[in-house]
This record gives C-alpha cells, sequence and structure tokens, in this order.
C-alpha cells in the first residue's frame, strides 16, 4: 500500500501562507491526490484534490484564490500553497491517495498519512 507523509504545518499569523508537501513510498502519477483537513469536533472534509490527469479542483477556495494543490512530478509530491490563511483554517491536514476520481468524500481514498498540524493564530 502506497505510504504518504506530510509535510510544513505550523504555526502561522492569520493572513499569512503556509505550502503543505504530500510525499509518497510509490510513484504518484497513478493516482489522484487530496488533501483533507479535521478540526477538533468536526467531521473530516475535502480541501483540495488533483487528479492522475492534472486536473486540480478546490473544495473550500472554489475560486482557488486562497489554496492551490499541484504536482512537482520531479519531486514524486503534491503541494498545498495556503495563502491568506484565517483562523477556521486551523486543523491537522491530511494527503489521501485514490485510484478512482477525485471527490471530497474521505471515505473514497485508501491511502491516508498521518496528518500535519496547522494552527492559525496570533
Amino acid at each position: 500500500q502506497l505510504q504518504l507523509v506530510e509535510s510544513g504545518g505550523g504555526l502561522v499569523q492569520p493572513g499569512g501562507s503556509l505550502r503543505l508537501s504530500c510525499a509518497a513510498s510509490g510513484s504518484l502519477d497513478a493516482y489522484a491526490i487530496g488533501w483533507f483537513r479535521q478540526a477538533p469536533g468536526k467531521e473530516r472534509e475535502g480541501v483540495s484534490c488533483v487528479t492522475s490527469a492534472n486536473t486540480d479542483i478546490n473544495y473550500v477556495d472554489p475560486q482557488k484564490v486562497r489554496f492551490t494543490i499541484s504536482r512537482n512530478y520531479a519531486a514524486n509530491t503534491v503541494l498545498l500553497q495556503m495563502d491568506s490563511l484565517k483562523s477556521e483554517d486551523t486543523a491537522i491536514y491530511y494527503c489521501a491517495a485514490t485510484t478512482r476520481w477525485c471527490t471530497n468524500d474521505w471515505r473514497d481514498f485508501g491511502s491516508w498519512g498521518q496528518g500535519t498540524p496547522v494552527t492559525v493564530s496570533s
């Protein structure tokens, strides 16, 4: 099974930026990769997803103003650039892989990383 590892989380002030990275034990090219987040006491929600054909979908930021997902094929990673962060973006962020199409339902994804915490606070 594909092993995923997230990195890049941390503490940032409101309005700041972070770039999360998802690395894997094998090639990510054939997988749709999703970023999800889960805040304390809340359901896990889809943030963004990129298909194996490199089409991206944003669920929490449909205008793609604050969150941008991208693949780095050379490094075999999927990045989530997060700008203009707000306190409500505070959560554990996870990347996940599926051999099917992108969805914002975490149950459609079979491989998960351990998560990286993001805290937006002054």
